[in-house]
């Protein structure tokens, strides 16, 4: 086994961020942490000198391609049911067990959620806590020197909408029993189903952060929330459109003097 520090360096100096790997298991801790430098990489290599190498997908996103034999899965079948304009040519690998791996750049004006289960086979790793393994690293092999492209907004859109249907299905042996619905219940189910269609998106935004705040949250819970229901909206909206929409409620709640939390 070689040691793939000189691998590691070229990784950094591209942008990319670097995490040092035995098996699958990253060496060092790195959750919501800077990248490494070259002085850190160069330190951590010398004391581990076999050290794989894994890239976290805080600026990428990979779609993970695998087959189960055993399950009787393909991802491979799975991924051809898509129109093929989803995944245009970028740079590729395949991994230790015959699967490929898909690398596609972040869009600027629009976030991609992490989904496991995307497809019969097909993951999307995407958080930017996560990570892939990367080649030269045992069993890993770049299949192209493509640049990594921008991934395609239709992919973008398929995959939140995938993750929002997901979360919006209940198991199939759970029985619900109709109960008495309120105010806080329509609040509830906004935010874990999305903002809906494209026209009523930054109005569903608006009334849920005022509700939010009428009823007590602290802003920052309130703005934790406004974020995770526009996660689950199948076509969301951009990050910094949230914000804006946020400071003006907050603002608006201010000027109020609390009268919109009750106050």
């Amino acid at each position: 086994m070689k040691n793939l520090v000189n691998y590691a360096l070229a990784y950094q100096a591209k942008g990319l961020s670097v995490l040092p790997i035995a098996g699958k298991r990253p060496l060092i801790k790195f959750a919501d942490r800077d990248p490494l430098t070259a002085d850190e990489i160069k330190a951590i290599w010398q004391k581990h000198p076999f050290a794989q190498i894994a890239l976290r997908t805080d600026k990428f996103f990979v779609v993970d391609i695998d087959r189960n034999h055993e399950e009787n899965v393909d991802g491979f079948n799975s991924i051809k049911q898509l129109p093929v304009e989803y995944f245009p040519e970028t740079l590729t690998q395949t991994t230790k067990h015959g699967g490929r791996q898909l690398f596609y750049l972040k869009r600027s004006d629009m976030r991609v959620n992490q989904l496991i289960g995307y497809l019969p086979g097909v993951d999307v790793k995407a958080h930017q806590n996560n990570y892939v393994v990367v080649a030269p690293s045992e069993g890993y092999q770049w299949l192209n020197k493509n640049p990594i492209v921008t991934a395609p907004k239709s992919l973008v859109v398929n995959i939140n909408q995938m993750r929002a249907s997901n979360r919006r299905s209940s198991p199939s042996d759970l029985v619900l029993k109709p109960r008495e619905r309120n105010s806080t219940t329509d609040l509830l189910e906004t935010i874990a189903n999305g903002l809906g269609d494209k026209g009523m998106r930054n109005k569903t935004l608006a009334g849920m952060i005022g509700a939010l705040l009428f009823r007590g949250v602290e802003p920052k819970a309130a703005y934790q929330l406004a974020m995770i229901c526009n996660e689950n909206t199948p076509d969301p909206l951009p990050a910094d459109e949230v914000n804006r929409t946020f400071k003006s409620m907050l603002n608006r709640d201010m000027r109020n003097g609390g009268e919109l939390r009750g106050g």
